[in-house]
C-alpha cells in the first residue's frame, strides 16, 4: 500500500500516484463494515424495533468505508487503472451508496417499520457491495 508522489508538481491531487493495493484493502473494509452494519439493522427489523445508538455508529463507519472506497475509486481511474472492468465494478460500488441514500429519505431507523425498510435497502447494498468487489477482483486478477 503506497502513495508516491512524481515529480511533476508538489501538493497537486493529479501528481499521487495511489496503488491499486489500497483500494482493495478499503474495498475489504467496506464489506467488513457493511456486513456488520446490515446484521445489525436486520437485527433490529427482526425484533420490530428502532435502531440504536451501536446500530448507527456501524452505519456510519460502513458509510465512511464506502465514501473513501469510491474516492479511491475514481483517482485509480483518473490514473488510467481499471479501464478494463467492465462497467458493472463501478455501478455496483456505488449501489450501496444508493441504498445510504434513500435509506436517509425513506428509512431513519426510527421506529420499527423503518428498520425493516432500511434493512432491505442495506440487503441490496451489501450484495451490490459483494458482487462489486468480487467482479473487480475477477478482472483485477486476470
Amino acid at each position: 500500500m503506497t502513495v508516491q508522489q512524481s515529480d511533476l508538481g508538489e501538493g497537486r491531487i493529479d501528481n499521487f500516484i495511489i496503488d491499486a493495493s489500497v483500494h482493495l484493502v478499503v474495498g475489504m473494509a467496506v464489506l467488513v463494515t457493511m456486513t456488520v452494519a446490515t446484521v445489525m439493522v436486520v437485527r433490529h427489523a427482526i425484533r420490530n424495533e428502532a435502531l440504536n445508538r451501536p446500530t448507527f455508529l456501524a452505519v456510519g463507519a460502513a458509510q465512511i468505508t464506502l465514501i473513501v472506497q469510491v474516492l479511491l475509486g475514481i483517482k485509480l481511474l483518473d490514473q488510467g487503472q481499471g479501464i478494463v472492468q467492465l462497467y458493472i465494478h463501478y455501478v455496483g460500488g456505488l449501489i450501496p451508496m444508493g441504498a445510504f441514500l434513500v435509506g436517509g429519505w425513506l428509512a431513519r431507523g426510527d421506529s420499527g417499520r423503518s428498520s425493516r425498510v432500511f434493512a432491505a435497502l442495506l440487503i441490496v447494498g451489501e450484495v451490490s457491495a459483494l458482487m462489486a468487489f468480487f467482479i473487480g477482483r475477477a478482472f483485477a486478477g486476470g
